[in-house]
């Protein structure tokens, strides 16, 4: 499914009365792989979190297509076109991994258990379906919540720090993988202390420039 192009406008963000940023202005369209940048503190998961439906904007608007994420129908339109990953992986510990990913897919669109297995072997988890999560490492645990970005069919992605605790293939295939999701006319919003200069198209944003 292709995206429809993101218009930002004039966001701001205040957490605990400091702003953050303010007048924030940019247009992201299908196939772009926006990496956002800045130092601590600068308010780069609040801005993933705004553009996710998660956060109150202090001020401006953000628009999928013509409409508003924030109000109405464009906001309902959003969360069925935007994957939202956050830092921490969200996963239950007391459930295994196929029984996470069947639960987190049913909020959306119910998958099968072979579609499932097959999301696993992706990542590097085939063998593990049926091991409770809080038997997995870290790694495993961020491993299980990336498996939905081979499940679950939304053009925009939304995603803090994806790249925490993997490894090298792991991050080779992350990479590859988003990559392959904006060739299709998808949009990757992405926060990451991980190195992404070699990836071709990649677009940057410092938040330490518009704080």
């Amino acid at each position: 499914m292709k995206a429809q192009p993101i218009d930002i406008r004039q966001l701001a963000c205040e957490r605990d009365q400091r702003e953050l940023f303010e007048d924030l202005s940019l247009r992201l369209e299908p196939g772009d792989v926006l990496q956002v940048a800045g130092p601590n503190g600068s308010g780069k998961t609040s801005l993933l979190r705004i553009l996710a439906g998660l956060l109150p904007a202090a001020a401006g608007d953000v628009r999928y297509g013509e409409a508003s994420v924030f109000a109405g129908a464009g906001r309902d339109v959003w969360r069925q076109q935007r994957l939202y990953i956050g830092h921490a992986p969200a996963v239950k510990g007391a459930l295994t991994a196929e029984e996470n990913l069947s639960w987190l897919c049913a909020l959306n669109q119910p998958v099968g258990r072979e579609l499932i297995w097959q999301a696993l072997q992706m990542v590097g988890l085939r063998g593990f379906e049926d091991v409770p999560c809080d038997h997995l490492s870290a790694g495993q645990q961020r491993r299980v919540a990336l498996a939905r970005l081979y499940l679950e069919g939304h053009p925009v992605w939304i995603l803090d720090e994806p790249f925490t605790a993997i490894d090298r293939s792991g991050v080779a295939t992350l990479e590859a993988h988003l990559l392959a999701h904006a060739a299709s006319g998808g949009i990757v919003v992405v926060t990451t202390h991980h190195s992404l200069e070699h990836l071709p198209g990649l677009r940057c944003l410092d938040l330490g420039q518009v704080a």
